[in-house]
């Protein structure tokens, strides 16, 4: 059997170029700040076009998990490359035969894509840095990653309304479904070097599917895909830190994910000037890049600075969408930035504490959890935001990242105390 050189500082260029391609790639749609005006356009109405982002999100729901095993089971650059070409078949359809039943499958066919990805991706990568001796490397790299995404979102809105000017919906859908196949070269130029999950798991399977009973009868033996599905959920209950770790993750990005959609209507709650919003969207937006960048800086902070690293985030956040105007926007931006640097570093975390073969399945639990809070908290939005307008429901969401901050501290420092006592 080959083994692999884990020589530290090995190089990781093979890996994050095409990364950082697909990172790039994925998010240069410039169909993003339009596709709602194109089902406008064809009359749909707004209950209609609300029906469409929830099918999109309960997509993401239905098969996130089921696309996770799957990642642990085949190669994941397989999946990453038919990812984004779902979602050029979804684009492709939107132009061909706009009518609400072909949005409606195009959003499945986008939230099926979104699925391949989730979970697949963080693996590779994680796999692919420790099999390089690089591990200690994924939050700068997953930093980086998450930056040029943002960065792409913002470039592809400003270059959509030259575009659109030009050549209306087919050219801005040709540029997006020719992203959509960039992205998909990109994820196929990916390294991989794993052994399938059910190389040994299944082969153990094979040899004792009766579990090591003597006396038991015998047992079907379970697909790797059945294997793989055990062994994620097996490990995310017994593994206490992959508990704790899934549910940061959950908390960290739900809240902000959630308050970035409405950030134009905050803007505009503030007395923003329509023609200036889109100002207040790049502030955030510039945030987020900064923060994704910072991640690698930040997994060199003590333990302890993190909690307060989220308690900045939910400050931030609270106090500029209570203040508005340009300080308002820059503090938003400030808690866009740390809530980007604490999404990466919880995903850090995850995957440093995962320990099993399933790491595809796993992570994918823990966006599937994201999933359903942010499902959720959109409900909770819209209840709030009767009562307390935008700028006070900004701040009753980011109150979490407060309470989690003083849970996560409190914790830290009885665990320091207990290894104090262990030590007497």
């Amino acid at each position: 059997m080959r083994t692999h050189s884990r020589a530290p500082g090995a190089r990781t260029s093979r890996l994050t170029l095409p990364l950082y391609a697909y990172a790039a790639t994925e998010e240069f749609v410039l169909l993003y700040p339009l596709y709602a005006l194109l089902f406008q356009d064809h009359g749909l109405s707004v209950v209609q076009i609300s029906s469409l982002f929830f099918l999109w999100s309960a997509s993401g729901v239905v098969l996130g998990l089921p696309a996770g095993v799957w990642a642990d089971v085949v190669p994941r650059r397989f999946l990453l490359a038919a990812a984004p070409l779902l979602t050029a078949a979804a684009f492709t359809l939107w132009l061909v035969v706009p009518s609400y039943w072909a949005f409606a499958l195009g959003f499945v066919l986008w939230g099926a894509g979104g699925a391949l990805s989730s979970g697949a991706l963080e693996a590779l990568v994680h796999t692919e840095l420790d099999h390089r001796g690089a591990a200690d490397r994924y939050a700068r790299v997953m930093g980086v990653t998450r930056a040029l995404g943002v960065a792409a979102v913002g470039g592809s809105a400003l270059l959509a309304v030259p575009v659109m000017a030009a050549g209306g919906y087919p050219a801005i859908g040709a540029a997006s479904v020719a992203a959509c196949v960039l992205c998909s070269v990109a994820a196929l130029a990916l390294p991989e070097h794993r052994a399938a999950v059910s190389a040994s798991t299944a082969d153990d399977a094979k040899d004792d599917p009766t579990g090591g009973d003597p006396d038991a009868p015998d047992a079907e033996t379970p697909s790797a895909y059945v294997v793989a599905l055990r062994a994620g959920l097996a490990e995310a209950r017994s593994n206490r830190p992959v508990r704790a770790a899934i549910l940061l993750v959950v908390v960290v990005s739900t809240f902000w994910g959630v308050l970035d959609e409405y950030v134009p209507l905050l803007a505009v709650e503030a007395g923003t000037p329509e023609d200036l919003v889109p100002l207040v969207v790049l502030v955030a937006w510039i945030g987020a890049t900064v923060g994704g960048l910072a991640a690698g800086w930040a997994e060199r902070l003590p333990e302890r600075a993190r909690p307060v690293l989220l308690a900045v985030a939910g400050v931030a956040l609270a106090a500029g969408a209570v203040l508005g105007g340009p300080v308002g926007w820059v503090l938003v931006g400030v808690g866009f930035g740390a809530c980007q640097t604490m999404e990466v570093l919880a995903d850090a975390r995850l995957q440093a504490a995962i320990t099993g073969p399933s790491r595809a399945t796993v992570t994918s639990l823990a966006q599937l959890g994201t999933d359903l809070s942010i499902l959720t908290t959109y409900a909770v939005y819209a209840g709030a935001f009767v009562f307390l307008g935008h700028s006070g429901t900004f701040a009753l969401l980011a109150a979490p990242y407060l309470v989690a901050s003083a849970l996560w501290a409190r914790s830290g420092a009885r665990r320091t105390r207990d290894r104090s006592c262990a030590r007497l």
